[in-house]
């Protein structure tokens, strides 16, 4: 498992407010919020960045955008609209190298993102 706070959160050593998991999938609420909805999606594969991720792991990425799908219908936004972002690399603003989704929600969004 990743030594990164997100490795740790889906091996369960850091405890998270943890909104979904399975045996692939872990998603819980962002600590620092940048929408009042701010939930990540991560694999508990170790995948550093989405650069990273190889053809075999089409099934897994297409499996974080159906869980990021469904917690953001749990989370009341789906109908309303909901922002998922994916950063890669520290350019992009990536700050954690475990790759991880950002399903945003809850106000209006601009774009460009700013």
């Amino acid at each position: 498992m990743s030594d990164t706070i997100f490795g740790k959160i889906a091996s369960g050593e850091i405890a998270a407010d943890l909104v979904y998991k399975d045996e692939d999938v872990v998603a819980f609420r962002d600590i620092s919020p940048q929408a009042p909805t701010h939930l990540l999606v991560i694999p508990r594969k170790p995948i550093p960045t989405l650069d990273a991720a190889g053809p075999e792991d089409a099934a897994l990425l297409g499996k974080l955008l159906l869980v990021a799908a469904q917690v953001a219908r749990e989370a009341g936004i789906a109908e309303r609209g909901y922002r998922t972002v994916i950063n890669c690399n520290a350019e992009a603003g990536q700050t954690v190298f475990h790759l991880h989704l950002h399903v945003l929600g809850g106000r209006p969004m601009q774009w460009p993102p700013g």
